[in-house]
C-alpha cells in the first residue's frame, strides 16, 4: 500500500447480513488500486449480530476498525463518530448496504488527490420508488436547497472530505446534524462523480414511511426558519381575508341587507384556529429543539470500540 490514507465510513444498523460482504468487497477494490486505506464501522445501537460481525472482520483484517455506540442514535451522530474517529487524510462515508458502489471511490480518491477537497457522490436517478415517495423527496430537497443556496436534488450521503474539510465538520456543536447538507455547505474546492443506486447487497431498509417524514421535518427544522417564515406569510393570508370579509359584512351592514352568516362565522373561526395551531406546533418545534440543544448531551455514546 501506497498512498496517502483514506478511511472509509461505514454507519451500520442491523446489518449483520451486509458487514462481511461490504468489508470484503471494499477492501478488495482498494488493495487492486493499490490505495492505502481503514475501514471503520459504525454500529448504530443494532439489536441483530452487527456487532459480533465486525469483531469478526476486524480480527481478519488489520485494516478494519469498528466503534459501538450504547444505543441507537441515528445515521447522523453515527457519521460524526466515524469522522471524529477517522486517522485519514481523507475520509468516505458510504453505505454498508453496498447500494454506494464501491469503484467509485477509487474516482472519488483520485480526484481528491487532483485537489478536490469535497467529493459529492450524486445519483443518476433516485432508484426505485413509489410516485408518492418521488414527489416528497423533491419538495423536501426544494426546501434545503433553497436554504443551502446549492442543488442538492440527487444529493447523498456518499461522499469523500478532505482532512480540512472533515476538522471544520468537527467544529460544528450543534446536535441536530443533516451531514448531507452540511458538507455541501461548508464549501471548499468541489468535484462531483455520478452513480447509479444499485440494489441492497442483503437484507430490506430499515427506513419506514414514518421515519423518513421523521427524518425530513428534523432536517428542514435543523436547516433553515422556513417554515417559521411560512407562519409570517399565513399570517398575512388571514389579515388578508379578515379585512376582505370585514369590509363585506360592514358594507351590508350600512345598507341593511346583512344575513343571518352563522355558517360563515364557523368557517372563519375554523380557519383562523387552524392557522394558529399549526403556528404554535411548528414555534413548539423549534423551542423544543432549542432545548435539546442547550442541555449539552452528546450527540452519540461509545461503549465499545475494536481494531488496531
Amino acid at each position: 500500500m501506497c498512498g496517502k490514507l483514506v478511511t472509509v465510513i461505514l454507519p451500520a444498523y442491523n446489518e449483520e447480513d451486509n458487514i462481511q460482504r461490504a468489508s470484503q468487497t471494499i477492501a478488495a477494490v482498494l488493495e487492486q488500486e493499490n490505495i492505502n486505506y481503514e475501514l471503520l464501522f459504525v454500529n448504530d445501537g443494532s439489536k441483530d449480530g452487527t456487532w459480533e460481525k465486525i469483531l469478526a472482520e476486524s480480527s481478519k483484517n488489520s485494516r478494519v476498525r469498528g466503534v459501538s455506540f450504547s444505543k441507537n442514535f441515528g445515521k447522523e451522530s453515527a457519521i460524526f463518530a466515524g469522522l471524529s474517529e477517522a486517522r485519514g487524510d481523507c475520509c468516505a462515508v458510504m453505505d454498508t448496504d453496498l447500494q454506494h458502489p464501491p469503484e467509485k471511490l477509487v474516482e472519488m480518491y483520485r480526484l481528491w488527490q487532483q485537489g478536490a477537497e469535497v467529493v459529492e457522490g450524486v445519483k443518476a436517478s433516485r432508484g426505485k420508488e413509489s410516485a408518492a415517495h418521488s414527489f416528497a423527496a423533491k419538495c423536501f430537497y426544494r426546501l434545503i436547497s433553497r436554504a443551502v443556496g446549492i442543488d442538492m436534488s440527487r444529493a447523498s450521503d456518499f461522499k469523500l472530505l478532505d482532512r480540512k474539510a472533515v476538522n471544520v465538520l468537527l467544529t460544528m456543536r450543534e446536535k441536530h446534524v443533516f451531514f448531507r447538507a452540511l458538507s455541501s455547505w461548508i464549501g471548499f474546492k468541489t468535484a462531483e462523480v455520478e452513480f447509479e443506486v444499485a440494489d441492497r447487497a442483503a437484507g430490506t431498509t430499515k427506513w419506514s414511511t414514518w421515519s423518513l417524514v421523521k427524518y425530513a421535518v428534523r432536517n428542514i427544522a435543523s436547516f433553515t426558519s422556513l417554515p417559521l417564515q411560512i407562519i409570517t406569510f399565513l399570517g398575512i393570508l388571514v389579515l388578508i381575508v379578515s379585512v376582505v370579509l370585514g369590509s363585506i359584512a360592514l358594507y351590508q351592514k350600512a345598507v341593511h341587507t346583512a344575513l343571518d352568516g352563522f355558517t360563515t362565522v364557523i368557517v372563519v373561526l375554523l380557519f383562523i384556529g387552524s392557522i394558529i395551531m399549526i403556528s404554535l406546533g411548528c414555534i413548539g418545534y423549534y423551542i423544543a429543539k432549542i432545548y435539546d440543544e442547550i442541555k449539552g448531551r452528546p450527540r452519540y455514546i461509545i461503549s465499545e470500540k475494536c481494531g488496531k
